[in-house]
């Protein structure tokens, strides 16, 4: 079916007159416009290119042949944005970007951008940026980020590449982009209300405070509408027009010359002044949300109407034909011409290849094994894991000068245990600082130093609070590889203290021993030691993965046995080990004892414990061996098939829940893998954990694990 923008914008363009004298191309295309009437014709087929991908989505989509349908259409007014920057800036755009993505890859050069969209929308595996996994505006050499269509969160990460920026010049450091580049991310009105949004704006203004540079320019391209809910009129500027710290830029995206105007002021002013900015462009949206939306379900005809008026496409053809630069009847053969030059390239691109294998699709997933890292110096004398973890931090920021540490009350205090003391006056305050408590700035923050040349090592102070941040980690560090088809990564090791049985301060928010929402996320790295030599040779393992592969890693850290010295009597030292400088390949496990009768399999705190019991079980006259994980993801199969198979029966011991816990997982690779011995798992409960000896109620016991042992074995 038609779309009632494409029919009327030929008559609609005809009844439109030269205003005056014809102005030259290097003329302003209206007075007291910095845009001239040659800029203008470059962004107007930007426009016009972005339209009819739109109107060709739609008929693909039809014939089944396509399979995204979100446009650009009534936005078209950000070609003005691209315009003001330079192509070097990094940019990370809104799903209705189609007009900026086409200049900014006119300035650049390279491949067709019209076959590259088109690539996308019909999911073949030829398309630049992705490789057909999923339709993004991104382009390597055009600094542009490719983002999914999450809700705002890529915010929080485009508050990361302006601040990482800056850093990395600091610290003498190569950063993916100039020195003076401005960070641009761009993003809707309904998505300035989500929390992703509302917390990178206002830690971006928050550094800017306290004077560090965040050469960021925010662009909310206004629509009035998310999906079929309204946003309040003048909510926008109410909202941000008078932030103090922010400045305030806006302007009628449906005019081009206004939106240039307004942008060029806003870049010029990010630029010069490296302190963050609001760009505000009223727009309209045409079609719809997407092309399965009944638009009419929800809107009047009358609010359609209003908007289709409003059609930057039409105000562009009034600038140009007013200036006396275009006759209608020649907009109207532009607009014509690259219809046909956008179906034929669609009628093209329809053919190409697709994925065609669980292989394929997963390739930029695949972990990668590190190369062999060469040993370190070590410790002199034994350590707690607390200290081990210390020592190995201290090393790497000596090691990588790129590396940067960052948390909640990690620099002065030294973290809430301890774990970091010290090292913010040994490396110095702009590679190991404080942040503000919010977790997903903290992790946008990682994740655009990470694309920009650093190596962040964030920390996230308890594991409870990971999970309101999960999705920077699901949606944005472990996808950019997948949509980028390798060509961007995000190096990190997020450390996490976690887990539970800490004694003295408890409750769910510090005792948490949820770890489904890591265990599931493709293409992670979950690492969990348990003992002091392995959290520091793990440590390495991670930040060596991370630099040299682009490895994203989840470090869980177990609270309670941060400062333990003993294991099986008070001062026998045994939980105590001295670090050799050496690393852990991803993905092994760790045997204690030789055992016949039974395999213990567990991690973390369940180490600790099982130790205890497997020498209370030999004391029975049963011999247990006890295998330590240390890697929740990948599991380590192969270690784990072969002591089970040592024994035929195997207890998995694990503190996590017994629903979406860790044991399920390690059951069944068992299975998966042919193991037909005896198996038994004991866990939590499916519980949070409340304060005081009321835990113990809820949480394993060594108990618990002793009987199952027992009765697994007799």
């Amino acid at each position: 079916m038609a779309e009632s923008i494409d029919t009327r914008f030929a008559p609609s363009v005809q009844v439109v007159r030269a205003g005056g004298p014809v102005r030259s191309g290097s003329e302003s295309v209206r007075d007291g416009s910095r845009l001239s009437v040659g800029r203008c014709l470059e962004l107007f087929d930007a426009q016009l290119g972005s339209r009819h991908l739109d109107l060709v989505a739609r008929e693909l989509r039809a014939r089944g042949a396509g399979f995204y349908t979100i446009g650009s259409s009534g936005h078209e007014g950000n070609a003005a944005v691209a315009a003001a920057l330079r192509p070097t800036d990094p940019a990370l755009l809104h799903y209705r970007s189609g007009a900026f993505f086409l200049e900014r890859a006119r300035q650049v050069g390279g491949s067709n951008p019209l076959r590259d969209v088109l690539l996308g929308i019909v999911a073949s595996s030829e398309e630049p940026i992705s490789g057909g996994r999923h339709k993004v505006f991104g382009r390597y050499d055009l600094a542009v980020i490719p983002q999914t269509s999450t809700v705002a969160s890529h915010l929080p990460r485009a508050m990361g590449v302006a601040f990482a920026t800056e850093r990395a010049g600091k610290l003498g450091v190569a950063s993916a982009w100039p020195r003076d580049s401005v960070t641009v991310c761009s993003f809707g009105d309904a998505s300035a209300n989500h929390s992703t949004a509302v917390g990178a704006i206002n830690t971006a203004v928050f550094a800017a405070y306290q004077e560090l540079p965040i050469p960021l320019l925010f662009v909310c391209e206004d629509n009035g509408i998310g999906i079929s809910v309204t946003t309040p009129k003048g909510w926008i500027a109410s909202n941000f027009s008078h932030r103090a710290g922010l400045e305030y830029f806006a302007a009628d995206g449906c005019d081009l010359a206004a939106a240039f105007d307004a942008a060029a002021a806003a870049v010029s002013w990010v630029r010069a002044h490296r302190r963050p900015a609001f760009l505000h462009l009223r727009t309209v949206r045409l079609m719809g949300h997407a092309g399965s939306d009944l638009e009419s379900a929800y809107r009047t005809p009358a609010a359609i109407a209003d908007d289709e008026a409003r059609d930057p496409l039409l105000g562009t053809a009034r600038l140009l034909v007013e200036a006396g630069r275009l006759s209608p009847g020649e907009v109207v053969e532009r607009y014509e011409a690259k219809r046909s030059e956008v179906r034929a390239l669609a009628a093209e691109v329809a053919a190409r290849p697709r994925l065609d294998s669980a292989a394929a699709i997963m390739a930029p997933l695949k972990l990668v094994a590190v190369e062999s890292i060469s040993s370190r110096a070590g410790s002199d004398g034994p350590l707690t894991v607390a200290q081990a973890i210390n020592g190995a931090l201290a090393e790497v920021l000596v090691e990588y000068p790129q590396a940067l540490l960052f948390g909640e009350d990690v620099a002065r205090k030294g973290g809430v245990y301890g774990v970091t003391r010290g090292l913010m006056k040994k490396a110095g305050p702009a590679r190991v600082f404080d942040t503000v408590l919010d977790e997903q700035s903290i992790l946008g923050l990682a994740l655009g130093a990470g694309i920009s040349g650093l190596l962040p090592i964030p920390e996230i102070q308890y594991l409870a609070y990971l999970h309101n941040a999960a999705d920077q980690i699901r949606g944005e560090a472990a996808t950019l590889a997948f949509f980028s088809n390798g060509q961007y990564r995000n190096p990190m090791v997020v450390r996490v203290a976690g887990y539970g049985y800490q004694k003295g301060f408890g409750g769910h928010f510090h005792n948490d021993n949820a770890v489904a929402a890591l265990r599931d996320i493709p293409g992670i790295v979950v690492a969990s030691p348990s003992r002091p030599d392995d959290a520091a040779a793990m440590l390495r393992t991670c930040v060596a993965a991370a630099h040299s592969r682009g490895a994203v890693c989840v470090f869980l850290e177990p609270i309670a046995l941060y400062h333990v010295r003993d294991l099986h009597e008070e001062g026998d030292g045994l939980w105590l080990a001295q670090d050799d400088g050496a690393h852990v390949p991803i993905g092994s496990a760790r045997t204690y004892g030789s055992g016949t009768d039974l395999t213990i399999v567990t991690f973390a705190n369940g180490l600790f414990m099982s130790l205890r019991v497997a020498a209370r079980l030999r004391r029975s006259g049963l011999d247990a061996r006890v295998v330590d994980l240390r890697w929740l993801v990948p599991l380590p199969v192969e270690d784990l098939l072969r002591e089970a198979r040592a024994t035929g029966r195997v207890l998995v011991v694990d503190e996590t829940r017994r629903s979406g816990g860790v044991s399920e997982g390690v059951v069944t690779a068992l299975l998966d893998a042919g193991f037909d011995g005896r198996i038994a798992r004991v866990t939590s409960e499916d519980s949070f954990i409340p304060l005081g000896d009321a835990a113990d109620n809820v949480l394993l016991s060594e108990e618990t694990i002793e009987a199952a042992a027992v009765r697994l074995i007799r």
